[in-house]
């Protein structure tokens, strides 16, 4: 009786696990944005998110159309290798939100 049942591939059964953990996981992954509320990610809006402002670890996302960028500021760098470029104003935020630039003369 146990002889006759060669016909099973006895690897089928990993196959059958290997689906259950891709669906574990796919479902896993649309929890985990739907309780990060970044759900946003998958509209055709475009967004920026900028995540610990002000702080040593900040990180800017954008996206544009279908491309989602990340960056992260750098320090300033050291005077022997400054990029070029030069201040051209201030830019102040007031209570309402609002942004107002000064330029420089």
């Amino acid at each position: 009786m146990l002889l006759g049942q060669d016909d099973e591939d006895p690897l089928s059964v990993i196959v059958n696990m290997f689906d259950v953990a891709m669906v574990f996981a796919v479902s896993l992954m649309v929890a985990m944005v739907m309780h990060m509320n970044m759900t946003e990610i998958f509209g055709k809006e475009d967004f920026t998110i900028v995540k610990n402002p002000g702080k040593d670890n900040m990180e800017i996302i954008t996206k544009e159309g279908r491309e989602i960028k990340k960056f992260i500021p750098k320090e300033e760098p050291s005077s022997s290798n400054r990029s070029k470029g030069r201040r051209v104003g201030i830019a102040y935020e007031l209570d309402n939100g609002e942004i107002i630039y000064v330029p420089e003369n």
